[in-house]
C-alpha cells in the first residue's frame, strides 16, 4: 500500500485497512491474504500489515515466492 506523500502517517491506510475488515467480515471471510514487496520502501506497509493482525505466511494463489516479495494473512 502507497500513500500520495501529502498523506503519508495520517491515517489513511489504516482507514482503508478498517474498511477492508468490514467487508471481509460482512461477506463472512475467514481470511485475508497479500502480498508485498521487501526493502526499505516497503516497511511501512509492513509495519502496518503487521499492527493490524497480519502475519507472515505461506505463498497462495499464482504468486511466485522470490527475494522480493513477502506474503501475510490474518485470520477474520
Amino acid at each position: 500500500m502507497r500513500a500520495h506523500s501529502d498523506f503519508v502517517r495520517k491515517g489513511v491506510g489504516r482507514t482503508l485497512l478498517k474498511h477492508i475488515f468490514t467487508v471481509s467480515k460482512n461477506r463472512h471471510y475467514t481470511r485475508l491474504s497479500l502480498e508485498t514487496g521487501t526493502g526499505p520502501s516497503f516497511y511501512a506497509a509492513i509495519e502496518l500489515y503487521a499492527r493490524n493482525g497480519f502475519e507472515l505466511g505461506d505463498v497462495f494463489a499464482d504468486y511466485v515466492e522470490s527475494p522480493f516479495n513477502i506474503f501475510m494473512h490474518k485470520a477474520l
